[in-house]
C-alpha cells in the first residue's frame, strides 16, 4: 500500500521510510533548508543509506514530489469515479470539495497538506503539473454533478470549475491565516463541517441580497 505522507509505519520499506521522514522535513522547513544528514538523523538511518537509497537530495526531492502526485493522483481518481465519493442524495453533501477529500484520504498531521502549499507557490514543474490534474479532476467532477442535476449547467464549465476549485485552494494555501482568524483549522473534520455549511449556503442561495423591487435575470 502507498504510503500517504506523515510518519513513517513498521511495513514500509527503507526506501519509502526515508522519504516520508524527508517530506516531513521538506514540508516544514523548505527543501533548500534540509541536509541529507537531517534527513538521515530524522530517519534513524546513515546518510550513506540515504545516498545509497536517491543518490543525492535532488534525487530525493524528485521522488518526494512524485509521491505527493501519485498521492493526489489517486485522491483525483477516487473523487471522479467512484460514486460513493459523490453523494448525490444530498446536495450539501455534493458540494464536493476536494479539501474534504484531502481530508478523508490522508491520516491526522500527515505533512503533505503543507508541502503542497510549497509545491503550488514554488513554481517548480510539480506544482504546476498538480494544478493542472487538479483543474482536470474539477472539470470532471463539475460534468458529473451537473449530469446528476446537482449543480445548474454553466456557459463555462472551465471558469466554473476553476472558480470552485480557487476556494478550495484558499483552505490549503491560506491554512495558517484561516486558523488563527477562525480559531479552528480549516482542514480539522470540525473545521470542514463549519466551513462547509456557509459556503454551502453561499453556493446554493447566493450572497447578495438585491435592493427592494429589483429583478435578477439569469
Amino acid at each position: 500500500m502507498r504510503s500517504a505522507g506523515g510518519p513513517a509505519r513498521g511495513d514500509l520499506t527503507a526506501r519509502a521510510h526515508i522519504r516520508d521522514h524527508a517530506l516531513a522535513l521538506f514540508a516544514e522547513r523548505g527543501p533548500d533548508a534540509v541536509s541529507m544528514r537531517d534527513i538521515a538523523a530524522a530517519a534513524g538511518v546513515s546518510p550513506a543509506l540515504v545516498v545509497h537509497h536517491y543518490g543525492s537530495k535532488l534525487g530525493l526531492r524528485h521522488a518526494v514530489d512524485e509521491h505527493v502526485v501519485a498521492v493526489f493522483d489517486d485522491m483525483f481518481a477516487a473523487g471522479t469515479t467512484d460514486p460513493g465519493m459523490l453523494d448525490l442524495s444530498d446536495a450539501p453533501a455534493a458540494a464536493t470539495s476536494f479539501a474534504e477529500l484531502m481530508l478523508a484520504h490522508l491520516p491526522p498531521g500527515s505533512p503533505i497538506p503543507a508541502y503542497l502549499r510549497r509545491l503550488l507557490l514554488s513554481g517548480d514543474e510539480a506544482g504546476r503539473q498538480l494544478f493542472k490534474h487538479w483543474f482536470a479532476a474539477s472539470v470532471a467532477m463539475m460534468e458529473q454533478l451537473t449530469a446528476a442535476g446537482v449543480t445548474k449547467p454553466s456557459d463555462d464549465v472551465a471558469v466554473r470549475a476553476a472558480f470552485l476549485m480557487v476556494n478550495d485552494l484558499a483552505m490549503v494555501l491560506l491554512h495558517d491565516h484561516l486558523a488563527d482568524v477562525l480559531g479552528v483549522d480549516p482542514l480539522s473534520p470540525a473545521g470542514i463541517r463549519r466551513w462547509s455549511a456557509d459556503v454551502v449556503a453561499a453556493y446554493a442561495q447566493g450572497v447578495f441580497a438585491l435592493p427592494p423591487g429589483s429583478t435578477h435575470s439569469t
